[in-house]
């Protein structure tokens, strides 16, 4: 999620829907855990034979489910008892007469029942908690805060999002994020430059400060490229100042992290740290997802352009308490107490805050591997 602020009248604050959408006044914090069955007894992962076969039917199925303009995606999960089934999501509601029909999308396919939600538009999300996400705070610093591109300022906003967690790659550190909040503006128009290699990474980020960069401090420097539009990740890195951040990678309200990481699997309970709505928990409604995102071109610039992406992870977000404007780049983590593994890169999610919105993360398997990187941890 981007989150931005107005720069356009004196004294204000405008907060207002950007990317996956600027959320505002969800003020509970957190999202109950959905568990609706004993993961004791089977790890509902890709590898689970019923897993396994629902995301095939899935994947035979999905053009044609995602070439209805109400679908903006699918994925794999299960019925309230265990049983695997297809889940569709879908920008509005369609009368329902049709849906039972099974005349626009079928109550099973192949004898895999399908489930529709009703989540809204997905969006890229670019814009709590015990202490303080959006403070800037003493070097070194913990991540899991507010952060992003120095100049993320044009068109009489600025924007911001999550430094979620530290990577290391070829024996140096880096912050990760997400492309869309440190390499997302891609046009000159409404600032006269583009995010380039070197550029750099503020902390808090610029709708944290008033829009005002000298207030914020730089923490990073951008390195490589973003991973938008040919990967299939929405990531990018940038090399860490010395004596910045902190070295264990600690994230705000999380601590030290696994090096390891944790293949994602349906009602896995997580829990994330982020700018906006700080340490939330949910858990794991879908995985092999694959959803249709829209990006902007720089902040509260235009439609850029719209990326599939496939493989992604669904996470419950009901009312937007686990995921909200601004904690685009946060990282998706186990939620046990001690040192966690990492899940996923959260980055996008439903625009309508309802009861059916979803957030969305990438699996870190694949960013890590789009980056040539591991996790920071112990």
């Amino acid at each position: 999620m981007i989150h931005r602020r107005s720069i356009w009248l004196f004294g204000m604050i405008s907060l207002v829907v950007v990317g996956s959408g600027l959320w505002i006044g969800c003020g509970e914090q957190e999202q109950a855990p959905v568990a609706p069955f004993d993961q004791q007894q089977v790890i509902l992962d890709r590898s689970n034979p019923g897993i396994k076969a629902a995301m095939e039917v899935q994947d035979k199925h999905t053009a044609t489910l995602m070439a209805m303009p109400e679908v903006v995606g699918t994925a794999t999960g299960v019925l309230d008892d265990g049983t695997p089934a297809i889940l569709v999501f879908l920008k509005t509601e369609i009368e329902p007469s049709l849906l039972t029909k099974g005349t626009i999308i079928p109550s099973e396919l192949e004898g895999v029942p399908v489930v529709v939600q009703v989540t809204g538009e997905l969006r890229a999300m670019k814009g709590g908690g015990g202490v303080s996400h959006t403070a800037k705070q003493t070097p070194p610093i913990q991540l899991g805060t507010s952060g992003g591109w120095r100049y993320d300022l044009a068109n009489g906003f600025c924007c911001g999002g999550t430094i979620g967690s530290l990577i290391l790659k070829a024996g140096s550190q880096y912050v990760l994020s997400n492309y869309h909040v440190l390499w997302g503006d891609i046009v000159s128009g409404g600032n006269g430059r583009v995010a380039v290699a070197g550029d750099p990474v503020i902390q808090p980020g610029l709708i944290d400060v008033g829009c005002n960069a000298a207030t914020a401090q730089d923490v990073a420097t951008l390195s490589g490229s973003g991973s938008l539009p040919s990967a299939n990740v929405d990531a990018g890195y940038a090399l860490v100042i010395p004596g910045m951040v902190k070295t264990d990678g600690s994230i705000l309200e999380v601590g030290v992290l696994t090096s390891a990481t944790s293949t994602p699997f349906v009602g896995q309970l997580v829990k994330k740290s982020g700018r906006t709505t700080g340490l939330t928990r949910s858990s794991v409604t879908g995985i092999n997802g694959t959803v249709s995102i829209t990006y902007g071109n720089e902040c509260a610039g235009g439609t850029a352009f719209t990326k599939v992406f496939t493989g992604q992870v669904i996470i419950a977000n009901a009312r937007c308490r686990f995921q909200n404007g601004g904690d685009s780049g946060s990282l998706l983590v186990q939620d046990i107490t001690t040192n966690p593994r990492a899940v996923g890169l959260c980055y996008a999610g439903s625009v309508t805050c309802n009861q059916s919105a979803i957030a969305i993360a990438n699996p870190i398997g694949a960013v890590l591997a789009w980056a040539g990187a591991t996790m920071a941890g112990i």
